[in-house]
């Protein structure tokens, strides 16, 4: 099973999500994101929010064309995104793709970067993503990593999410690395391209986020 959760981020960051579609995917809809979805012709199995962001005509549709919805009051613990994802992490997935969860505010793009350090989410080793129309960004504990090439994804950043990063190594790339330690702050990993139609990384410790991106 893949789960595809749409926020409600600024509408010229996503991609189309019709290819995404598939018979194995579950769509969670999050706040806003449920109409996005409902406007894509794509009925979520599931929404989550507190819908403080719809208007009441439309929580009417969403009402009427989402069999599950789980409503939450504004004032909770926990973002709506953290709700809609730890539910999704329990459904035990192979992979969970995050749409609509980038651009607008920026308060809320570090919290849904940030979600990907969860434990939950490291034990997926890189299987939760963020996706806009210009970045697919995940985030990795320890261990060693095979990457395709993705043709309309043409760098490959890697930026430390702890102090340090220990013996990063980078293979198959246009600037090969041995065993470097990266530390929070360094840009030496920022733009980096496969000359394969593979590489692999690996460090020993830390947590590092990979964003693979592409000019506009």
């Amino acid at each position: 099973m893949i789960i595809h959760i749409v926020g409600g981020g600024p509408k010229h960051f996503y991609p189309p999500l019709g290819p995404y579609d598939g018979s194995s995917v579950v769509w969670v809809g999050v706040d806003r994101g449920v109409k996005r979805l409902l406007d894509e012709k794509i009925t979520p199995h599931v929404a989550f929010g507190d819908f403080d962001s719809v208007t009441e005509n439309e929580w009417e549709e969403i009402n009427q064309a989402v069999s599950h919805i789980k409503k939450f009051v504004p004032e909770k613990d926990e973002t709506d995104m953290e709700l809609a994802l730890n539910w999704a992490i329990r459904q035990q997935p192979e992979r969970v793709r995050i749409f609509g969860a980038t651009g607008g505010r920026l308060d809320h793009f570090m919290a849904n970067v940030q979600l990907l350090t969860l434990d939950s989410v490291l034990r997926l080793e890189g299987k939760v993503e963020l996706i806009d129309d210009q970045n697919i960004i995940a985030v990795y504990p320890p261990g060693e990593y095979r990457l395709p090439i993705i043709h309309d994804k043409k760098y490959v950043s890697f930026l430390p999410l702890t102090p340090t990063v220990k013996q990063l190594s980078l293979q198959g790339f246009k600037y090969p690395l041995h065993q470097r330690d990266i530390f929070m702050g360094s840009t030496l990993t920022i733009s980096n391209e496969l000359k394969e139609d593979y590489g692999t990384f690996s460090f020993t410790e830390g947590i590092l986020m990979m964003i693979r991106s592409n000019d506009l």
